[in-house]
């Protein structure tokens, strides 16, 4: 039972490790005009933010490397230009929004920036040579940059050793206003969350309120429609009706005139 014990406490604590060590984010970041890439992440208000940015190369390779922090609301907490090596900015959040953190690679014109000769040769060959050797040499000619990016938010971008020598704490003490910082800050996740959810269920309301006296709304004016058509359609047909009898009644009388009026003819004339 012991052994088993310690053997689990063994694997959790690599699993433990190996998560800890997951936090950065490793990726290549191709060379090239108007390709920039971007990490999401959400922070709250008056959050702080540690972005660290390690590039590797070195200046004068032909590639520029460009780091910009900007949040969805529209302020920006950094800009830096031809990172190489490790690149830290720290900043406060000023609204509860998502803040991108983008880089960019640019060829300035360096080694990267030219027409390798292996590609001029594949493009300049008499006779022409097939795409497929075409496209090994722009494989060639493809640049990019490694780099690793590490984001600590709230109680880990924290520098808690600098903390414990300042205040002069106990390890133990450390721990223990760290795992506070943690807890305050899921308890105001929790509340931002909380609000969230408050406006979303009002909204909901509203809307269903809004949609209900639409729905009110419309069927009254079908129902005075359908009305307004009935009493418009009653009062043609009997304007249409009076106006057929008028005309019967005019023809009566123009047909009863007739006679008469060609009797008083032919005596005038006799």
């Amino acid at each position: 039972m012991a052994a088993s014990r310690s053997l689990l406490q063994y694997t959790c604590s690599i699993l433990l490790f190996f998560a800890c060590c997951s936090e950065a984010l490793k990726f290549e970041l191709p060379a090239g005009a108007n390709r920039e890439r971007c990490i999401r992440n959400f922070v709250a208000r008056d959050t702080l933010v540690v972005v660290t940015a390690t590039v590797d190369g070195h200046k004068g390779d032909g590639m520029v490397v460009n780091m910009n922090i900007r949040d969805a609301v529209g302020n920006n907490y950094g800009r830096a230009k031809d990172i190489v090596g490790e690149q830290r900015t720290v900043f406060t959040s000023h609204a509860d929004a998502a803040f991108d953190v983008c880089f960019e690679n640019n060829l300035s014109g360096g080694t990267f920036g030219s027409p390798s000769p292996l590609y001029s040769l594949f493009t300049r060959a008499s006779p022409p040579l097939t795409p497929r050797l075409r496209s090994l040499g722009k494989y060639l000619d493809k640049a990019y940059r490694n780099l690793e990016l590490d984001i600590d938010i709230g109680a880990d971008a924290k520098d808690w050793s600098a903390i414990q020598a300042t205040e002069k704490l106990k390890p133990v003490e450390t721990e223990l206003r760290r795992i506070e910082e943690a807890v305050h800050e899921m308890v105001n996740e929790m509340d931002y969350l909380r609000s969230r959810e408050q406006k979303l269920r009002d909204t909901n309301e509203s809307t269903n309120t809004r949609v209900k006296w639409f729905g009110f709304g419309t069927t009254f004016l079908l129902i005075g429609l359908w009305a307004w058509q009935i009493m418009y359609l009653r009062a043609y047909f009997r304007c249409v009706a009076a106006a057929s009898s008028m005309r019967r009644v005019l023809s009566r009388r123009s047909s009863a005139n007739i006679p008469s009026l060609l009797s008083s003819r032919s005596k005038h004339l006799i």
